[in-house]
C-alpha cells in the first residue's frame, strides 16, 4: 500500500505549474492533447476574468466572457471569491497579435446577474442568459459601457440552476436561438402577447426551485415539457419552441444549414447524449407531459439507457449518441476553412465530466444524421490506458472542466476553462475562481485576426464568411438593410468552394426581396440536398401563405431529408389540405428510417384519427394480420383510437412476428381510452406468458396515469398502497394539539415511533415540533434500527456524531481489495455497479470518469451536499394513516413512490394526506454504517479504479 497525497486547491498566482504537469519521469506533457497537426496555448487566465460560463467573439476578435463568481452561495464552502455588486461580463483582447489576451476589462458587473449561463455579442446588444431574464444590454456609442439595459424576455424558471436559461446564438435566418434546462416552470409571453407554459415535476437542486407546473398548456395549444429549444424573432415577437423534453442541454448550436445540434446530461445513468434536433422533436426525457419521471415509466427489460429516454416510446424523436458518463456544455459547429478541411463542419461537443471537447464528424443518413465521435481535446492522454489521475502528486490535469468551446474570427478553436475538482452537483471547491482560455491551432500556420470594415459591402460579405457565428449576423443583418442592391455580391457566395458560404447565401438572399426569393426558388433544383432543404426553411419563413406549393414541388424528392422537411412543415396544416401531400411523403418511407418515421409523425400531429382509415385504404385495406411493416410501423407511431381493435389482433395473432406483437400491444398502451384499457385487460387475460406478463405491467403503470378513470376496479398484483393504519391518523392529532400536555404529546409521538410505520408519521411531524418534544425523541431516532430513519432524525435533532475529513481520509493508506468488500456489503443495497447491484440510487459503475479524489470522497462523506435529480427523498402519508418514505417516481392524479428498499407504490391523489421532500439525501453517511476513516479510504479507492 502506498500514501496518497491530499490535492490541496490553488489560487491563481501559482496555475503556471498547469501547463506542464508531469507524469513521474516521463517527458513534459503538453497543456491540451489534440491531434498531431493541432497546438494548444494558454490565451487568458485569472486574475483577467474569473469562472467563465460561457464566451462569444466580436467583429474585431475579442472573447466576451460570463463569469460565475456569485455560483451557488447556498452550497459551497465559506470563503470563496464573492462578488457583492453582482456577477460580471468581462471583455478579453489580444493587442498585440501574439496569441495571447493582453487586456480585460469590465463591461458589466449587475446584481441582476447571478452565474449567468450565456452570452451573444451582436453587435452593439449584448445578449446575456441568466434567469429568469434574457438581458439585453446596448452599447450605443462603442465604449464597452452599457448604456441601455432591457429585460427582452422574462418568466424563466431557473434561478441560479444549472438547469436553468442558457445562451441565445444568432441562427443563419436572422432570428435568435437559444435554450432552457429543465428548472421549470417557464411562463414567458413575448412582445406580441405569445404565451409560454412548459413544467415538469422536476423541483429541487436549489433552495429556489421548489415548484414546478407539468402539463401546461402553451398558446399554440401544445404542452411543452423539460428542457426545450426555442426561437424569437430580434424584436422579441414570435416566440416558438423547436424541440422539447430534455434534461439540461447546456448550449443549441445552429449551423448555416439551420440545422440545431445540443448535448444532453443524464442522471448519473450512463446516458450522456449529442444529438441533432428535428423539428417539433420529443426528445424524451420526461413523459409526454411532463408529470412522471423516466424511471416511473421503465419497462421491465427495459436497459437504463433505453428508458432514461423513453426510446421505445411512440412520438419521442432518435436519441443521437449516448456516450456514456459526464457533464455535457457548450457546443459549436466549426464551419471555417483555418483549421483545414479535415474540421470543417465538425461539431465541437465539450464535457467538463470528462475533460475533453468531443470532435464529431456528421453525415447525412436518411432522414437523419450520423455521429462518429472522437476525442478531439482532452487534458487526460486516452491513449495510455493505464493512466490514472493520481500518479503525480499536484496532478491537476483532471480539474480541466470546459464550459463553453467557441470559434474566433481567426478561426480558431477557443475553450474556456471552469477549472475545479469537481463538476456538477451545484458545487465547486475552487474559492479563487480561477479559469483559463486556450487557444487551439494548427500547427505550423499563424492565425491571425481579419480587420472587418461593417461599412462596405464587402467588409459585411467578410463578416457574413465570418467562421464566428455571430459575426455573421452583424454582415447578415447589414446586408439585409441593403435589399436588392446585395444581391449580386450575395450570390455570388453560391459558387464558394465552402458550403456553409452557400447554405449563409440562401438565407440572405431569401430576405433581399422578389428578385432574392427568386434565386431562392432556383436553389430547390440544386444536386445538394442539404441546400435544396435550406431553400425550403427559407422560403417557408418568408412566405408563410405560399410554402405549400414548395412543399407540393419536393414531396417526392430523391432525399428522405428532404422529405422529412416537408413532412415537419405540414404539423399546423388540416388534413384536407395536405392529406395528397402525406400520402406521397408515406410512400417515402422505407419502414426503417426512425427519423423519416417521426417526421411523419409530428407532420400528423392532431391529425391521426382522420388519417388512420385514408392510411388503411391508401394500402388497400388489409387484414390486421397482414399488415406490411411500414404500415405496421405507422399505425404504432400515430395509435388512433379507431386502430385498437386491429392492434389487439395483431397482438394475439400467431401469424405476426413477436416484435411486431410487441409493437402492436405497446401502441395500445399509448392510446388513452377506455377501449384500450379493456383490450389490455383481455391482452393479460388471454395473451401468451410473455405478452401476458407485459400487459400486466401496461396495466399496472396506465392505472397510474392516462388509464386511471378506466381501470378503478383492476387490481395489479405488482401496485399497492402504503399499509393502512387508522390509529396513526388519531396519534398525530394528539401529537399536534397544543391544548394537551408535553406528556400527553410525548407519549403519543412515542407510540408512533415504536412502529416501522409510524415513525415516518413522526419525522414528517418533527421539523414543527417544540424543543421539549424533539429532545424527548431525539436519542431513540439517532438509535433507530432503522438507518434511513436515523438518516432523517439527524437533521432535525442534535447529533453529536464524528465528522469525517476528507484531508485526512486522502493521506490515509488504501487497500482496494478491502474497499471493494465494503462496497458489496454496505452500498450495493441501493447502486448498481457493473451488472450486480440495486437501481434505487445512481449507478456508480463508472463514477470514476466523473469525480476525482476530493470530489469522490467529499460525495462519500458529505452526501447532502450534492443531491442528484430524481433522489430527493419524500415523506407520503395518506388519509388511512399509511407512509412510506422513498423516491417520488411521478406525481398527478395517481401518485407513485419507491421506498429505499425497492418497493413500489401507487396511489390517488386525493388518498394522499401529505407528500413532504426534504432538502438533502437519503443516502446514509459512513458513520451510518458503522464505517470509519480507513473504511472510507478504501471505499474510494475501489470506487476510483486506484492501486494499492
Amino acid at each position: 500500500m502506498r500514501k496518497l497525497p491530499f490535492l490541496l486547491l490553488i489560487a491563481w498566482a501559482c496555475s503556471a505549474e498547469l501547463d506542464t504537469p508531469r507524469k513521474g519521469d516521463s517527458p513534459v506533457e503538453p497543456i491540451l492533447y489534440t491531434p498531431d497537426d493541432l497546438e494548444t496555448t494558454v490565451w487568458a487566465e485569472s486574475p483577467q476574468f474569473f469562472n467563465p460560463t460561457n464566451i462569444d467573439v466580436d467583429a474585431r476578435g475579442r472573447i466576451w466572457v460570463t463569469e460565475a463568481v456569485n455560483y451557488r452561495d447556498f452550497n459551497n464552502n465559506e470563503g470563496h471569491k464573492a462578488f457583492a455588486e453582482g456577477d460580471r461580463v468581462v471583455i478579453l483582447e489580444d493587442m498585440d497579435g501574439d496569441g495571447k489576451s493582453d487586456t480585460s476589462k469590465v463591461f458589466v458587473q449587475d446584481p441582476d446577474l447571478r452565474s449567468p449561463l450565456g452570452i451573444a455579442v451582436l453587435g452593439s446588444k449584448i445578449v446575456v442568459s441568466c434567469a429568469p431574464n434574457i438581458i439585453v444590454y446596448t452599447d450605443e456609442n462603442g465604449d464597452d459601457q452599457p448604456d441601455k439595459k432591457e429585460i427582452f424576455l422574462t418568466g424563466f424558471g431557473g434561478l441560479d440552476h444549472d438547469h436553468g436559461l442558457h445562451s441565445v446564438v444568432a441562427g443563419p435566418d436572422g432570428n435568435w436561438y437559444f435554450n432552457t434546462g429543465n428548472a421549470g416552470p417557464h411562463v414567458v409571453t413575448d412582445q406580441a402577447g405569445w404565451t409560454l407554459r412548459s413544467g415538469s415535476i422536476y423541483t429541487g437542486g436549489t433552495p429556489y426551485n421548489t415548484e414546478n407546473t407539468p402539463a401546461q398548456v402553451s398558446d399554440d395549444g401544445r404542452i411543452w415539457v423539460g428542457g426545450m429549444a426555442l426561437r424569437v424573432n430580434p424584436d422579441g415577437t414570435g416566440l416558438e419552441v423547436l424541440a422539447h423534453n430534455f434534461r439540461n442541454s447546456y448550449e443549441v448550436a445552429v449551423d448555416s444549414y439551420g440545422e440545431l445540434w445540443q448535448n444532453d446530461n443524464d442522471d448519473q445513468k450512463d446516458a450522456n447524449r449529442t444529438s441533432w434536433l428535428m423539428r417539433g422533436a420529443n426528445m424524451g426525457y420526461f413523459s409526454p407531459n411532463g408529470t412522471r419521471t423516466w424511471q416511473a415509466d421503465q419497462r421491465p427489460g427495459q436497459t437504463l439507457q433505453t428508458a432514461h429516454w423513453h426510446r421505445e416510446d411512440p412520438g419521442v424523436a432518435p436519441v443521437g449518441d449516448i456516450y456514456g458518463s459526464g457533464s455535457p456544455t457548450g457546443v459549436v459547429v466549426n464551419e471555417g476553412d483555418a483549421l483545414g478541411e479535415n474540421y470543417r463542419g465538425m461539431l465541437l461537443s465539450a464535457d467538463a465530466g470528462r475533460n475533453v471537447i468531443f470532435g464529431y464528424k456528421t453525415q447525412p443518413q436518411g432522414a437523419g444524421f450520423a455521429l462518429e465521435r472522437s476525442n478531439l481535446i482532452a487534458s487526460v492522454d486516452e491513449s495510455t490506458e493505464g493512466y490514472r489521475w493520481y500518479e503525480v502528486d499536484e496532478n491537476r490535469r483532471k480539474w480541466f472542466r470546459p464550459s463553453d468551446v467557441a470559434i474566433g474570427t481567426d478561426g480558431a478553436i477557443y475553450v474556456a476553462d471552469w477549472f475545479d475538482p469537481i463538476v456538477g452537483g451545484h458545487r465547486m471547491y475552487d474559492k479563487e475562481g480561477y479559469g483559463r482560455i486556450y487557444r487551439i491551432t494548427p500547427k505550423n500556420k499563424k492565425l491571425t485576426t481579419p480587420s472587418i470594415d461593417l461599412t462596405s459591402t464587402e467588409g459585411q460579405i467578410e463578416a457574413l464568411k465570418s467562421p464566428a457565428i455571430n459575426v455573421r449576423n452583424q454582415g447578415f443583418q447589414q446586408l439585409k438593410e441593403k435589399g436588392e442592391v446585395a444581391i449580386e455580391p450575395v450570390v455570388a457566395l453560391l459558387s464558394s468552394e465552402n458550403p456553409y458560404y452557400q447554405a449563409r447565401a440562401v438565407w440572405l438572399l431569401s430576405q433581399l426581396g422578389e428578385k432574392g426569393i427568386t434565386k431562392v426558388e432556383e436553389v430547390l433544383n440544386s444536386d445538394e440536398p442539404r441546400l435544396r432543404v435550406t431553400a425550403f426553411r427559407a422560403l417557408k419563413q418568408v412566405r408563410p401563405d405560399q410554402w405549400l406549393g414548395y412543399a407540393k414541388q419536393l414531396a417526392k424528392d430523391s432525399s428522405p431529408a428532404v422529405r422529412r422537411e416537408v413532412a415537419l412543415a405540414l404539423r399546423d396544416i388540416p388534413l384536407a389540405n395536405s392529406q395528397a401531400l402525406l400520402l406521397s411523403l408515406v410512400d417515402g418511407y422505407d419502414g426503417q428510417d426512425e427519423w423519416y418515421l417521426e417526421a411523419l409523425g409530428i407532420g400528423l400531429d392532431g391529425k391521426e384519427t382522420d388519417f388512420y382509415p385514408v392510411l388503411l385504404g391508401h394500402f388497400n385495406n388489409p387484414a390486421a394480420e397482414q399488415w406490411s411493416n411500414v404500415l405496421a410501423n405507422l399505425v404504432w407511431r400515430l395509435h388512433p383510437e379507431a386502430a385498437v381493435s386491429a392492434l389487439q389482433t395483431r397482438v394475439m395473432s400467431s401469424e405476426v412476428s413477436e416484435a411486431q406483437r410487441q409493437k402492436a400491444l405497446v401502441a395500445i398502451a399509448f392510446i388513452p381510452t377506455a377501449k384500450a384499457a379493456q383490450a389490455m385487460r383481455s391482452i393479460a387475460e388471454q395473451s401468451s406468458a410473455s405478452l401476458q406478463e407485459q400487459a400486466q405491467w401496461w396495466l399496472s403503470s396506465r392505472k397510474t396515469n392516462e388509464w386511471q378513470a378506466f381501470l378503478k376496479d383492476w387490481k395489479s398484483p405488482a401496485s399497492q398502497r402504503p399499509e393502512s393504519h387508522p390509529e396513526f391518523i388519531a396519534l398525530r392529532e394528539q401529537v399536534q394539539d397544543t391544548s394537551l400536555s408535553i406528556e400527553t404529546r410525548t407519549e403519543a409521538i412515542q407510540q408512533l415511533m415504536a412502529d416501522k410505520t409510524g415513525v415516518w408519521h413522526a419525522l414528517q411531524l418533527l421539523s414543527s415540533l417544540p424543543d421539549t418534544l424533539k429532545s424527548a425523541i431525539s436519542q431513540p431516532l439517532l438509535k433507530h434500527d432503522d438507518r434511513y430513519v436515523r438518516v432523517v432524525a439527524r437533521h432535525y435533532t442534535p447529533d453529536d456524531s464524528v465528522v469525517f475529513s476528507a484531508e485526512a481520509i486522502a493521506d490515509l493508506s488504501i487497500d482496494v481489495e478491502h474497499g471493494e468488500q465494503l462496497f458489496y456489503a454496505n452500498c450495493i443495497s441501493c447502486h448498481k455497479m457493473d451488472q450486480a447491484g440495486s437501481e434505487i440510487g445512481p449507478d456508480l459503475s463508472n463514477i470514476h470518469r466523473k469525480y476525482d479524489q476530493v470530489g469522490m470522497l467529499e460525495a462519500l462523506t458529505k452526501p447532502d451536499a450534492a443531491v442528484a435529480f430524481g433522489y430527493e427523498p419524500w415523506i407520503v402519508t395518506t388519509k388511512d394513516g399509511g407512509a412510506v418514505y422513498g423516491l417520488l417516481l411521478s406525481d398527478g392524479p395517481v401518485v407513485s413512490v419507491m421506498d429505499l428498499y425497492g418497493r413500489r407504490y401507487m396511489m390517488e391523489a386525493d388518498y394522499i394526506e401529505q407528500k413532504k421532500q426534504l432538502p438533502f439525501s437519503p443516502m446514509p453517511r459512513p458513520q451510518d454504517f458503522s464505517l470509519s476513516e480507513q473504511d472510507i479510504a478504501d471505499i474510494n479507492a475501489f470506487l476510483l479504479q486506484m492501486e494499492s
